[in-house]
């Protein structure tokens, strides 16, 4: 098989990827990396120094990808599915790509905050930090919200790229700071997001391993 996916399954970022090789029926091999292992991180480091997952790696091109909006960029440029990730109408890429990094920066980002402040050792937490993580979340969800009024998806009528950023990041971050009774357009778009195979299979494949995430007892029924 020419593409193997290093990924954790629990890995929020690692979500983005699988959902688009899900939505392109996209064939692949995923290699589970465990960072927590000196050894097997040492050897992930002679495939990627950087050591952040998840990577692709292109047998047939002998290339290492990382970086998931390259990732899937990659894929939708040299293993497309039927429908293109990234819009060929180049104002509507563009602003996919935008929504991209608007799902990543300002939603993952802050949730991860969250989440990996809960993993510190007592002592070593910075409220600080996290409050601002909190804040940072609140604007966010506001400036979706404002952006799903009128639309099905991230950037219009089509699924994209900016849409395999929203699906794990909306499901993390609506784990730690909820919006589902208080942006009901960016809920429904949620909701809508819930319905595709791809996520739903994203999903499942990461269900046994929700009990290491550190706000476990809040993940809605629903999904476990």
């Amino acid at each position: 098989m020419a593409l193997t996916l290093y990924i954790h399954p629990l890995a929020s970022f690692c979500h983005k990827v699988l959902i688009a090789l899900y939505e392109a029926g996209t064939p692949f091999e995923a290699k589970v990396v465990d960072l927590m292992d000196p050894e097997e991180n040492a050897r992930y480091l002679e495939v990627w120094p950087v050591g952040k997952i998840p990577v692709l790696h292109d047998g047939a091109r002998d290339r290492i990808v990382p970086e998931t909006s390259i990732i899937i960029e990659y894929l939708d440029r040299h293993y497309p599915g039927n429908e293109p990730l990234l819009p060929r109408d180049e104002a509507l890429a563009l602003e996919a790509r935008l929504w991209d990094r608007f799902f990543d920066l300002y939603i993952q980002v802050p949730m991860q905050k969250i989440v990996t402040d809960m993993l510190r050792v007592s002592g070593e937490n910075d409220r600080r930090g996290v409050a601002d993580a909190h804040a940072a979340l609140a604007t966010a969800y506001d400036l979706a919200e404002r952006q799903l009024t009128d639309r099905r998806f991230a950037v219009g009528e089509a699924f994209t790229l900016a849409d395999c950023a929203a699906a794990p990041a909306l499901f993390y971050a609506g784990i730690v700071q909820p919006f589902s009774g208080t942006h009901p357009s960016l809920s429904a778009y949620f909701e809508r997001l819930l319905e595709r195979p791809s996520v739903q299979r994203t999903l499942a494949e990461a269900k046994p391993y929700f009990n290491m995430f550190p706000y476990k007892e809040a993940i809605p029924a629903r999904f476990l």
